[in-house]
């Protein structure tokens, strides 16, 4: 099994993030209501919300647990890329689900992220993705400045996907 590669493992559950990394924050309402967060938090928690945002993803969980072995495959062509992690920690609690995976050797970053969801005591549920990084490989050096870039479109992109899935959920609830 492969180590991680970064020492400060599990930042990204309760914070605050390290220095020396590039930080992501990116949060969103996703729905309403107890039915809409338990939906939500299957899609994440399940891989779901990456493979239909266009991820490939082979965990060796069906759902995130810690110490599973998470690979996930982004891009086209030779421009894909994949990017081996390891699930950190998992949180399954009444108003939170969601789960952080760190980089292992030969993932293009350094770092962490996680993947949350939030129901409020409003009822607002809200779906966060929540980072640090650095580059580790040479080609993501050589992007430089794109990398947070694209890490910030793709979190938008798993936001806009959870709340299509969420809100088909619904439809087929109703």
């Amino acid at each position: 099994m492969s180590t991680l590669t970064y020492p400060e493992v599990g930042a990204t559950r309760l914070g605050p993030l390290p220095d020396g990394y590039h930080h992501l924050h990116h949060r969103n309402r996703i729905g309403h209501g107890r039915a809409d967060f338990e939906a939500a938090g299957a899609a994440v928690t399940e891989f779901r919300m990456h493979r239909v945002a266009g991820a490939r993803v082979v965990a060796s969980t069906r759902r995130a647990e810690p110490g599973a072995a998470v690979r996930v495959a982004l891009g086209a062509g030779p421009f894909r890329f994949t990017a081996p992690c390891r699930v950190i920690w998992t949180e399954y609690a009444t108003q939170r689900i969601g789960f952080g995976y760190g980089t292992l050797t030969r993932h293009p970053e350094c770092g962490e992220e996680s993947f949350v969801v939030d129901l409020a005591d409003d009822g607002t549920v809200s779906f966060t993705v929540m980072a640090f990084s650095r580059p580790a490989r040479w080609y993501a050096r050589l992007a430089g400045p794109l990398v947070p870039v694209a890490q910030l479109w793709y979190a938008r992109r798993l936001g806009s996907t959870l709340r299509r899935i969420v809100t088909e959920a619904r439809q087929k609830r109703n």
